[in-house]
């Protein structure tokens, strides 16, 4: 598993899963990958069924920057998201509160 093949196969699957629920988040993450297999995500909680893509997007109200190992690990729920943050593994920038709601939006 590497983010990649979760941002392009899990997260839309899991978040076409939760339909209009995910609307309750109603904002857009911006994901910033480091490590060999890294690389720029955003996920968008505005619409139903959420939507993933590549790259960056403007609009998102919260930014998370992690490495890729720590990303799979918070995904498969190896790693838990409130240790990784007080430990540093986890940065935000932006909205805290969304921070709070990331489990939902990745399905962890």
């Amino acid at each position: 598993m590497t983010p990649k093949s979760i941002f392009e196969e899990t997260l839309p699957e899991r978040l076409k899963a939760k339909g209009d629920d995910i609307l309750k988040v109603n904002a857009v993450y911006q994901f910033n990958i480091s490590g060999p297999e890294g690389g720029t995500w955003w996920v968008d909680a505005t619409r139903s069924g959420g939507a993933v893509g590549a790259g960056e997007n403007s609009g998102a109200k919260c930014v998370i920057s992690m490495t890729d190992g720590d990303f799979v690990d918070l995904v498969s729920g190896k790693l838990n998201a409130q240790s990784a943050f007080f430990t540093g593994k986890i940065k935000i920038q932006g909205d805290a509160g969304l921070a709070l709601m990331l489990g939902s939006v990745l399905g962890v």
